[in-house]
This record gives structure tokens, C-alpha cells and sequence, in this order.
């Protein structure tokens, strides 16, 4: 009996022994993967939307994705029959203008005296017809006989007749006075207002072929050949490859070893698990949206997340965006 109760002390030994070795191993195995905590971040570089300011159709693409480009070289060609029209309506503008000019400095004709005369008198008599119709629409108005809609249309249109029968009379008292030194002035102001619309239209049409802001690779192509493109329609990116960086999410609790400038070593696994250093220089706090929740009840609050970005501190040659770059949690300080 009592052999049998030594047994069973020493079975229960053991299996406390055994118990506290794999609560033993679990504890290091923890403390293992805590120290081994891999920071994962992902390359980033700087990119340029490629947009025009006018509508039209694709012309021409004069590049593909993946092309390198220089700053200012050809991109893009657009057709805007739109432009076009508006280029020829503003040189009209601008010859009529000038012809108001080159009149008002050579002084008025005899013709255009009595052009402005006849002007003048049908603009009259266009006022008086407007102002009896106003007349009557107004007594009728008054009595409730018309709607308030059909009044409005012939006092603007009695309104108008008289705007126009003013112009029509300056315009013929101009001519029977000439050209005066404040009409030189405002038909020579006319031929600048003009000349500024044409220039406007030119350069809408240099909208029309969009070259490269900077230097880089294409990255996206957006729209064919032959479709359309709305005003600020993004036509394609361009990648600049030597301003990249890597950005990491980390929780506020890890923070206290990231510092603004640390210099840190990050291994990017698509070039071989190289080794680079990376210069710490932004650490910001991301929205709300990016909080992490409490685990633990006994110690309850949200932690924030922080987007901490850091440079490479030498060209690394190969790093494009998208790479991942690892970072070996237990080694910062």
C-alpha cells in the first residue's frame, strides 16, 4: 500500500516537473518572438498626376508605361475642336478691334455718319414702340388682367430697347463729333482686351500637348488613343525613382524606440534581403480610423497608431515603390 502511495507521489512529481517545463518553454518561445518583433513597412516614392485644363480627345501618346522621361519632354497630344473654334472667334475679336482702332484714329466717314444716323433712328423708334407697350402691359398689370411673368418680359424687353436707343444715339453723336482722345483710348483698350483673349486661347492650346513636369517613369496610362478627357481628367503618373522612402505603421507603445533622425538598418527582401540604412524623418499620428483597442481590461485604453516614413541614406540602386522593407524590432534602441 505504501509503495503504491509512493508511486503515485512521484507520478504526480513528475508531471508537475513536466508541466512547469512547457509552461518553461512557452515563456521562452514568447519571449523569443517578442524579441525577434519584425517591423514591416513598404517603399514609397514621390508621383506627379499627369492632367490637362482643356477637354478633348486622345490624339497621340507619345510615351508607354515604363518609359523613362526627362522634364519637359512630349507626352501627350489632344484634340480640342473646342479650342480651335474659341481660337478663331478671338481673332475676329481681335481684327474687329483693331479695324475699331485704326477707325477711330483715322477719324469717321461720312458713310458711317449716316449708318449711325439710321442706327439711331430705327433704335428710336424701336423705344417708343417698346415704351407704349410697356404702357399698356403696366395699366394691365395694375388691374390684375396679365401674370407677373408676362409683364417682367416687356418691361425687360422696354428696358432693353432703351439701353439700346442710348447706345445707338452715343454712338451717332461720336460719329457726328469724331474720334475723341477718351474714344482712341477706349478703342485701343478694346484692342488689348482682345489681344489678351487670343493670348487666353494660345494658351489653352499649349494644353493641348502636355510634356513631363519632372523627371521619372511612367507608372499608369489611364485613357486610350481616341477616348475622351474631361477638364483635369488624370491622363498618367510619373514615378520619380529618386525621391522614395519607406513607411511604417507603428503603435504608440513601440514608439519609444523610433526617434526623429535614428538611423535604421531595414532588409528588403525583393532585392535579396539586402541591407539598407534608412533615416528616420517624419513621425506623424494617424486618424482615428487607424486605432488599435485595448486587450487587456485591467489596463483599458486605445493606442494610437503612428505613420513614421525615414529615407534611405544612400541611393540604393533597384528600390522601387511597392518593395517591402523589414526592420528587426529588437535591434532599435
Amino acid at each position: 500500500m505504501k509503495t503504491k502511495e509512493n508511486k503515485t507521489l512521484l507520478m504526480s512529481f513528475v508531471i508537475l516537473i513536466c508541466f512547469i517545463a512547457i509552461i518553461g518553454v512557452i515563456a521562452y518561445f514568447v519571449k523569443v518572438a517578442q524579441d525577434e518583433l519584425m517591423l514591416q513597412g513598404e517603399v514609397e516614392a514621390s508621383e506627379i498626376r499627369v492632367s490637362g485644363k482643356v477637354p478633348g480627345r486622345i490624339l497621340e501618346l507619345k510615351v508607354k508605361e515604363g518609359d523613362a522621361v526627362e522634364q519637359g519632354q512630349l507626352l501627350v497630344l489632344i484634340d480640342s475642336p473646342e479650342v480651335t473654334a474659341k481660337g478663331v472667334q478671338a481673332q475676329a475679336a481681335e481684327n474687329a478691334a483693331q479695324a475699331v482702332n485704326e477707325k477711330a484714329i483715322n477719324g469717321t466717314r461720312q458713310e458711317t455718319i449716316e449708318a449711325a444716323k439710321e442706327q439711331y433712328i430705327r433704335a428710336k423708334a424701336a423705344a417708343e414702340y417698346a415704351t407704349k407697350s410697356y404702357n399698356r402691359m403696366k395699366n394691365l398689370y395694375e388691374k390684375g388682367v396679365i401674370a407677373a411673368q408676362k409683364f417682367d418680359e416687356v418691361e425687360a424687353q422696354y428696358k432693353a430697347a432703351i439701353a439700346q436707343e442710348k447706345a445707338a444715339k452715343s454712338q451717332y453723336t461720336m460719329a457726328v463729333n469724331g474720334a475723341q482722345k477718351e474714344d482712341k483710348a477706349a478703342a485701343k483698350a478694346q484692342v488689348d482686351r482682345a489681344k489678351g483673349a487670343v493670348m487666353e486661347v494660345d494658351a489653352y492650346k499649349s494644353e493641348t500637348r502636355l510634356s513631363a513636369p519632372m523627371a521619372g517613369e511612367i507608372s499608369e496610362i489611364f485613357p486610350k488613343v481616341g477616348e475622351l478627357v474631361g477638364t483635369g481628367s488624370h491622363i498618367m503618373s510619373i514615378v520619380n525613382l529618386n525621391d522614395v522612402w519607406v513607411t511604417f505603421n507603428v503603435r504608440e507603445e513601440m514608439l519609444d524606440k523610433i526617434h526623429m533622425n535614428d538611423v535604421i538598418i531595414a532588409k528588403i527582401p525583393a532585392l535579396g534581403n539586402k541591407e539598407i540604412k534608412l533615416k528616420v524623418n517624419y513621425i506623424k499620428v494617424l486618424g482615428s480610423y487607424a486605432t488599435w483597442k485595448a486587450t487587456k481590461m485591467s489596463d483599458e485604453y486605445d493606442t494610437k497608431t503612428f505613420e513614421v516614413r525615414a529615407v534611405p541614406v544612400d541611393k540604393i540602386s533597384g528600390l522601387r515603390p511597392g518593395m517591402s522593407a523589414i526592420v528587426n524590432f529588437s535591434n532599435l534602441k
